[in-house]
């Protein structure tokens, strides 16, 4: 899959995947939903930040988990 404004470079983050001209990652976008921000909010939060990508940082980050191995998970704890 080809990503736009996703970047991973050795030098920024760790080599982290970020939305590219930014140090914005993809898992503080994911961090900010997970929080109960809307894509509206994000943006607002980081104006460099458009709509696109955002959407982009969470479906790249579905395909990163569709391709990784699964964490059981205890329902009971």
């Amino acid at each position: 899959m080809i990503y736009q404004h996703i970047v991973s470079a050795p030098g920024v983050l760790g080599g982290k995947p970020c939305i590219k001209g930014t140090r914005i990652s993809i898992e503080l976008i994911l961090e900010t939903v997970a929080n109960g921000a809307s894509v509206a909010d994000i943006v607002r939060e980081f104006p460099q930040l458009s709509v696109e990508a955002v959407q982009e940082a969470v479906r790249y980050a579905i395909h990163a988990l569709r391709s990784e191995r699964i964490i059981d998970v205890d329902m009971a704890a």
